[in-house]
């Protein structure tokens, strides 16, 4: 019996909890995706850049406010900044949309166009982010990093095993159950997020219905920055800020929203979840969990990893790939007639 609490115990704190933590930041990044490509109609290659151009910011504000003497006890201040930088990044966003993307809707320009100048976008934000933090990474983390600790817990159960949470995780996960709960009322309950579904789904008849495509096209912005940037902060609370690596966050976010469907929040976030467990669960060393699990006769000798971690995102191109041919419109969105 204690083999088997070990093993679940293991699992638990290197992959469950992981994985949970990794599947609601990816779910962040996807619901960002799907809601552009559903109300605005394309595929923003600059989203990434995006996330990491909000944390950038978050961690300026910060810094200000530590310097300030500001702190929220346990938690991070980076809660607090990340409030701040909403509003800077929806700005940011709104202008370039107002810049850019504006004139190629009125043009009626093709998907493609969209996807190039989103492109365009993602190389100035690589700059800003050069010019506002620098090519090295960021420390911003302040408070209580563990709300379960290894010691604290082995003297608590007795168990060899440890467990370990992480407060970035816990937030992570408790934020991302908050903010989808909160943006499925704001869609489905509220005049404004009903004409953005009308929007989505029928451009001309929600014009027709005197929706204001305007109104409609910054309330999008508004949304995205509040979920890039929270999506961002908490990456980079939980694994610390390197401004590239949120580059490497764009192929998964990606792979995500095209397994839930494209256009659809509740397929965003259990695609999110499935390529997170795919890729934690494909590089993950299963020696030490089955060695609990199994009996000693049938314990392996060898790590039991499937994929070099080298390879993680390979697994992310594999599932884009392989829903792309088996079911495109993916779990939750609408088959094309």
């Amino acid at each position: 019996m204690t083999d088997l609490l070990s093993g679940l115990i293991h699992l638990t704190s290197m992959l469950v909890l992981p994985g949970l933590a990794y599947g609601s930041q990816l779910a962040f990044g996807a619901l960002g995706v799907t809601l552009i490509f559903g109300v605005l109609r394309f595929s923003n290659f600059a989203h990434a850049e995006g996330m990491s151009l909000g944390t950038a910011v978050c961690i300026l504000l910060t810094l200000w406010l530590q310097g300030k003497g500001i702190a929220l006890g346990p938690l991070p201040t980076a809660l607090i900044g990340m409030c701040l930088a909403v509003p800077v990044m929806a700005l940011v966003f709104i202008g370039t949309d107002r810049a850019l993307y504006q004139h190629f809707r009125r043009i009626n320009a093709r998907p493609e166009v969209f996807m190039i100048v989103s492109a365009g976008v993602m190389l100035i934000m690589n700059g800003a982010i050069r010019l506002i933090v620098g090519p090295d990474g960021r420390e911003f983390e302040d408070g209580e990093r563990f709300i379960v600790t290894a010691g604290g817990f082995r003297a608590w159960s007795g168990l060899a095993e440890p467990l370990v949470l992480k407060t970035s995780q816990a937030m992570t996960i408790g934020l991302a159950l908050s903010v989808g709960f909160a943006l499925f009322l704001f869609l489905n309950r509220t005049r404004s997020g009903r004409s953005m579904r009308a929007y989505a789904d029928n451009r001309n008849l929600a014009l027709l219905s005197g929706v204001d495509p305007d109104r409609i096209v910054r309330l999008t912005w508004v949304l995205v920055a509040v979920l890039s940037v929270t999506g961002g902060v908490l990456f980079g609370l939980d694994k610390g800020y390197r401004p590239f690596v949120y580059q490497q966050l764009l192929l998964p976010m990606f792979a995500a929203a095209v397994v839930g469907g494209l256009g659809s929040p509740l397929g965003a976030i259990a695609g999110s979840m499935i390529v997170a467990f795919s890729e934690l669960a494909l590089t993950f060393a299963w020696k030490k969990a089955l060695g609990y699990l199994l009996p000693a006769a049938w314990a392996p000798e060898g790590m039991m990893q499937f994929l070099s971690t080298d390879y993680k995102f390979a697994i992310s191109f594999l599932i884009l790939v392989v829903v792309l041919l088996v079911r495109p419109a993916g779990l939750f969105g609408k088959p094309v007639k």
